[in-house]
């Protein structure tokens, strides 16, 4: 731990949010003598944020926690550009109503973790397509172009990791780092904004952002950046088998949420405490000491917390409910996700849009390794047509995912 004197830098410092920092004496001082805007950029490439956003969401949430001011930058702009950071290619480009309408879904998943209505440290939500889509191109290159050295930008690794491949990087994309520290030269002006947040990989866009900054208006800003967040095993966070851990409820059952924490790896739960809930440390602490069985219940605390905050105390209740009566006793808890067969379904299908596997190939190779059930009865035939006539038929993968088919 740091010795770092605002109640901000302790608290991120605390709970292992912070990887990087820019002039950390400098922005320790100014986070304890005033309030700071500090802002996050989420660029709207699907209807739905997933987990892997969430350490940058309860970044934000921190900020506000110690006194500060949180900017939700909606990237309607940047998001018809794309991130190339890391990437191995390029993202498809998407419309500009498909962006429009990605904004608008997500937006409803900050209100769960912000306060917007506090006249001090209330949350901000802009959209950077406001400024960007309004520039034109021949005063842009040279108010803002000239600031930017080609040989510096090829040094980055997000570039050099894609230049070393030989994978291409199309000029579209080699802007929006100039675009993104653009954004930060706006939110300055504009939201007298003082620092932005981010994960590992948008370090160099962020100190492109201080330096622009700083050459243009002579303000100085500053920059975070959260370790790469990743399991116990070495896997990316949020990413599963079954694909993305959806933030929005209508992509992913509150359950289904629950289920995910409830299944974190035993090395990894002090860790997501800290991030991931508000819970005092030296809970944590008492949680993160458990072993054996125990450690069971620092999960159940874990995925309570976390659903509690996203879909609220009750849905994470529920939720605790179901998987104690599916796993305990046997049953089938009413918040199970619910597939309708018709007039029959081979069990295939079913797998693979309750979305247990991701494919009917991979059901059938589930299937052969004997980790499929049919109301706890073991499954063998992948041609098998699953009929429901009367009550539901309970739908298993293994141990931990269950599911109930109806007609």
């Amino acid at each position: 731990m740091m010795n770092y004197q605002s109640s901000l830098l302790k608290l991120l410092d605390e709970r292992g949010y912070i990887h990087q920092l820019t002039d950390a004496d400098a922005l320790d001082s100014l986070a304890s003598r005033e309030v700071v805007s500090g802002y996050i950029g989420f660029d709207p490439t699907a209807p739905s944020l997933h987990v892997g956003s969430l350490v940058q969401i309860m970044l934000l949430r921190r900020l506000q926690q110690a006194g500060h001011r949180p900017i939700v930058l909606m990237g309607g702009g940047t998001g018809k550009v794309g991130d190339p950071s890391f990437k191995d290619e390029a993202r498809k480009l998407a419309s500009d109503e498909t962006i429009a309408a990605n904004v608008e879904s997500i937006r409803k998943v900050f209100g769960r973790f912000l306060d917007f209505d506090d006249p001090r440290t209330g949350a901000v939500m802009l959209d950077n397509a406001e400024w960007l889509d309004e520039l034109q191109y021949i005063p842009f290159l040279r108010d803002i172009g000239q600031h930017f050295s080609v040989n510096r930008m090829l040094t980055f690794e997000s570039v050099k990791l894609r230049l070393n491949r030989e994978q291409s990087l199309s000029f579209l994309e080699f802007n929006y780092m100039i675009l993104q520290a653009y954004d930060f030269l706006e939110l300055s002006r504009r939201a007298a904004c003082r620092l932005q947040l981010g994960g590992s990989d948008q370090w160099g866009n962020i100190v492109n952002g201080i330096e622009l900054t700083r050459r243009v208006d002579g303000n100085e800003v500053y920059g975070v950046t959260t370790p790469l967040i990743t399991t116990a095993d070495g896997g990316k966070m949020g990413k599963t088998e079954r694909g993305a851990i959806w933030l929005n409820e209508g992509q992913l059952s509150a359950y289904d949420y629950w289920q995910f924490w409830r299944n974190t790896q035993d090395s990894d739960v002090g860790k997501f405490l800290r991030l991931f809930t508000d819970m005092p440390l030296d809970e944590i602490a008492r949680l993160d000491a458990l072993s054996g069985a125990e450690i069971n219940e620092a999960k159940i605390a874990l995925a309570n917390a976390a659903t509690a905050m996203l879909h609220g105390e009750e849905a994470a209740r529920a939720s605790e409910e179901t998987a104690r009566t599916t796993f305990e006793g046997g049953g089938a808890g009413e918040d199970l996700p619910t597939l309708s067969v018709g007039e029959g379904m081979n069990i295939t299908h079913a797998l693979t849009q309750l979305g247990f596997t991701p494919s009917n190939k991979e059901a059938k190779r589930k299937i052969a390794e004997g980790a499929v059930r049919l109301n706890d009865e073991p499954v063998s035939d992948p041609g098998l047509m699953v009929e429901v006539s009367g009550d539901p038929v309970k739908l298993s993968l293994g141990k931990k995912r269950h599911g109930l088919l109806v007609r």
